[in-house]
């Protein structure tokens, strides 16, 4: 990158919808109320998480199985203020919406804040070409319940920029993903 990645950052945003809301500055409070950070940041962007959540359960005692995926093993769920039971995990959707352009890679990793509490948050690259809202992992390692506050930071974004556009992209290649707005659960 020839300028500061914050400024390019903000540059695709406003040209190309790279991200869309998008929040100029690093937000740690609204109203005087702290909240865990969202926004551009030095070399990647804050993403936040929406009030969608699905909650793994083991009610079924099902075997959980990527090829063979039991949608009934997941709670729906929308609030504020998600509890992921202990030792389980909740899949959520970010709150914003990602435009990577073919010359874009991105890696995604969980929040400080979070993983200081034994929450890790999983998030796969967000491919050239790649358009949705990101579905998260988020698992509590923890033996105790733990909460995750919807409309504030999850994970951060860093994106790699490459001097030429992918041969092929996700796009392209017609990617099971691509134009996620829901929490999509996983085909084989």
């Amino acid at each position: 990158m020839s300028i500061r990645p914050d400024t390019w950052i903000a540059k695709m945003a406003r040209e190309y919808g790279m991200i869309e809301p998008f929040v100029q500055n690093q937000v740690r409070s609204i109203d005087g109320r702290p909240v865990i950070s969202f926004g551009n940041s030095s070399f990647g962007y804050d993403l936040r998480v929406s009030s969608q959540f699905r909650i793994f359960t083991n009610v079924y005692g099902a075997v959980v199985d990527p090829k063979n995926f039991d949608p009934r093993g997941l709670v729906e769920f929308d609030g504020k203020v998600c509890l992921i039971p202990p030792n389980s995990f909740v899949l959520a959707l970010s709150l914003e919406l990602f435009r990577i352009p073919r010359n874009v890679m991105t890696i995604c990793v969980g929040k400080s804040t979070y993983a200081r509490c034994g929450i890790i948050v999983n998030v796969t690259p967000f491919e050239p070409g790649w358009e949705g809202k990101a579905v998260l992992e988020i698992s509590n390692t923890t033996p105790l319940p733990a909460k995750i506050y919807a409309g504030e930071g999850l994970a951060q974004v860093l994106f790699f920029e490459s001097d030429m556009p992918c041969a092929t992209s996700y796009a392209d290649r017609k990617g099971k993903y691509q134009y996620q707005k829901d929490i999509v659960l996983p085909t084989a």
